[in-house]
């Protein structure tokens, strides 16, 4: 069946546009390319119910004869004549090379190391932690040091370095030898093979050592707004209310962590409902004896009662970082056959504290007033003033910094994704946002682009991709 519809992009109006309804969306969507010049993949066609994906069904979309349609998007540059004759990329010295493709280079697989690549693929991509590292020194001797951390922060920040100068793959040799030495359990061996292991621990023993480190050398130099990069990077305030309802006792408690944890089970098929079913604190898991939502209870010896007594401890998040990490907080089997879905832009208000939800109050009405300006809205006062936090395609506002300037709002930047049927066997892949907005498969020495809603799909479920780690990173709100 062909509908003849209009279409309005900016100050144009396209009429008599067919869509052939055997056909799906993304083959109107790229007529429209043809027509605006704007690729398919920055196409934002609003019709009833949201925006049109590339592969809904036209008769659940209701678009009608003669309806007219609008669409967003910023058209590809024209390309001028070159003023110079061609240059093949391959005459290209390396470096040059890099910004030509658009990504840096992958890394080869030495040997069950998937898990190791992708986690580097992942961190390699937030240049402020790049930043800090091209700042870190050269390798030094001195009892003050640990070596072995040392040795693995310099070698990260050596391969970071590769990684950008190279389009042919990259061998991380000296980056494994150090995460070997430093941590032995990578160097494991079944029946004289190096065993597959659990990228998250990489992650974390990776980021532990670069948290150690930095903040040490930035500790002896005058540049002291850096001392705590790894910390406004990645780090996490939660205020905790900590209850004993036989005693009365009440105490508040703060903390940092660097990660978000999902809780999965057989209820959970969304990202932050796992979320809400986590606990966001450092409690030893031996102590905890229930959970529900964000509350914990632990059982600990209470002074007044002088013995031990159940302590009820309720978290929130109180501050938020430029960056940060969502992992899974399971190991069973369940996790990796589990469908669980996840958004690229993730919201945290209702895991915030009341005094970060009022600093949030004012970046959310702005937030909501540009959508709603995209979309050809009118702005209302009276619900901009609300603090309703019913917020569409915005997400967790991060901090002003105390200026009241600026805040944030959390994208989705890298994806790492496990395939297989635990943590430690089947393969890891590391799946990173460009510069230019567009996404990167990095299956360890093989770099495939990729379209943004292929992204969405690595929600698992029986053998397929499934988002083991999703690191975010704030969008800045001026104010």
């Amino acid at each position: 069946m062909i509908l003849t519809v209009s279409v309005k992009w900016q100050k144009e109006l396209f009429s008599n546009v067919e869509i052939d309804t055997t056909q799906s969306p993304y083959v109107f969507k790229c007529q429209l390319y043809d027509l605006t010049g704007v690729p398919p993949e920055r196409q934002k066609i609003m019709v009833k119910g949201g925006l049109l994906k590339d592969d809904a069904d036209w008769s659940k979309v209701g678009v009608k004869e003669g309806q007219k349609l609008m669409m967003m998007g910023t058209a590809d540059e024209i390309v001028k004549a070159p003023e110079k004759g061609p240059l093949f990329a391959e005459d290209m010295p390396e470096e040059e090379q890099v910004v030509a493709v658009g990504h840096s280079a992958g890394l080869i697989n030495l040997g069950n190391t998937c898990y190791m690549n992708s986690t580097v693929q992942c961190l390699h991509s937030v240049p402020e932690l790049k930043s800090a590292l091209i700042k870190y020194p050269p390798p030094v001797r001195s009892s003050a040091v640990d070596q072995s951390s040392h040795s693995l922060t310099v070698a990260t920040r050596e391969l970071f370095s590769d990684l950008d100068k190279n389009v042919k793959p990259v061998a991380p040799m000296r980056f494994l030898t150090a995460l070997r030495s430093k941590y032995p359990q990578f160097a494991q061996l079944h029946n004289g093979i190096y065993m597959q292991q659990d990228a998250e621990e990489c992650w974390n023993a990776t980021s532990t050592d670069i948290v150690s480190q930095i903040p040490e050398f930035h500790k002896s130099t005058p540049v002291s707004e850096d001392a705590d990069t790894v910390k406004r990077l990645f780090g996490i305030d939660l205020v905790s209310r900590v209850h004993c309802a036989e005693s009365g006792e009440e105490s508040t408690e703060t903390e940092s962590v660097y990660s978000l944890k999902c809780h999965i089970s057989q209820e959970v098929n969304h990202l932050h409902e796992g979320l809400r079913r986590s606990p966001l604190f450092s409690v030893k898991l031996a102590e905890i004896t229930d959970i529900q939502g964000l509350k914990s209870e632990l059982e600990k010896s209470s002074p007044s009662l002088g013995r031990s007594a159940i302590y009820t401890k309720d978290s929130r998040i109180n501050d938020l970082p430029s960056m940060n990490y969502v992992s899974s907080s399971e190991t069973s089997a369940i996790l990796f056959l589990q469908k669980v879905d996840y958004p690229l832009e993730l919201d945290v208000y209702d895991l915030c504290s009341d005094d970060l939800r009022k600093r949030l109050e004012a970046p959310r009405r702005l937030l909501r007033d540009e959508e709603g300006k995209k979309l050809g809205l009118k702005t209302n006062e009276s619900s901009s003033s609300s603090t309703d936090n019913d917020v569409k395609m915005t997400d967790a506002e991060g901090p002003s910094n105390g200026s009241g300037n600026s805040s944030k709002s959390a994208s989705g930047e890298e994806v790492l994704t496990h395939k297989g049927r635990s943590a430690d066997s089947g393969h890891y892949v590391a799946w990173v946002k460009q510069e230019n907005g567009k996404w990167i498969q990095f299956d360890d020495d093989n770099p495939i682009p990729q379209r943004e809603d292929d992204i969405t799909r690595l929600s698992g479920g029986g053998d397929w991709h499934m988002a083991y780690i999703c690191m975010y990173k704030a969008r800045d709100v001026s104010m």
